[in-house]
């Protein structure tokens, strides 16, 4: 296949995100919300919440990493936050995805995005550490605007939000305390959360 092939191939297959269900309820408390969303969601919040990064951050590279970080769910599936058995085999069923999905691409532009994905696991570069803190802050925020909906049904722990939110500060510690204060404080005082 020609270059624009391959790419038009790549933008197919991304198509599919929309269809990956995440256990997280959009803001209706209705419907769940899908991997295209959750991306697009933290992408628009990178725009605007980058100022609290605690390091300077490229955040375009911040975006562009949010936006493929869960490409690989098309094959590897969502796996839940607190589903602990799934999380054994999560690294290795996403990096088969990822060897698969961004090799459709052409060569130069899927090494950019393996590398950003990579980069995003690692996270170990200030754009990468401030790409995790959206990745836990965007849920904590929906689930606090539900009422705390998810976490009633799957019966979480504020233990596990705190294992899981271990790393949120190492991206913005401004973030992680809004989002301790504002969306799993009061639903811990609630019973929403299980203390």
């Amino acid at each position: 296949m020609d270059r624009l092939d391959r790419q038009f191939e790549f933008i197919r297959e991304l198509d599919k995100e929309k269809f990956i269900t995440r256990q997280t309820y959009r803001s209706d408390g209705i419907s769940k919300e899908n991997d295209a969303e959750h991306a697009w969601h933290m992408a628009v919040m990178t725009l605007l919440l980058s100022e609290y990064a605690n390091d300077p951050i490229d955040v375009l590279k911040t975006i562009k990493m949010l936006l493929i970080h869960d490409v690989v769910e098309i094959d590897a599936g969502d796996t839940y936050a607190y589903d602990e058995n799934a999380k054994k085999t999560q690294a290795e069923r996403e990096l088969k995805a990822a060897e698969r999905i961004f090799n459709i691409l052409p060569q130069d532009q899927a090494e950019d995005l393996f590398g950003l994905w990579q980069e995003f696991e690692e996270g170990e570069t200030p754009e990468a550490r401030f790409a995790h803190t959206m990745d836990n802050v965007q849920p904590t925020m929906l689930n606090s605007a539900t009422g705390g909906k998810a976490w009633q049904e799957h019966k979480v722990r504020l233990e596990q939000i705190l294992k899981r939110n271990e790393n949120t500060a190492g991206g913005s510690k401004k973030l992680w305390q809004y989002s301790y204060e504002k969306f799993i404080k009061p639903h811990v005082e609630k019973g929403n959360i299980i203390e």
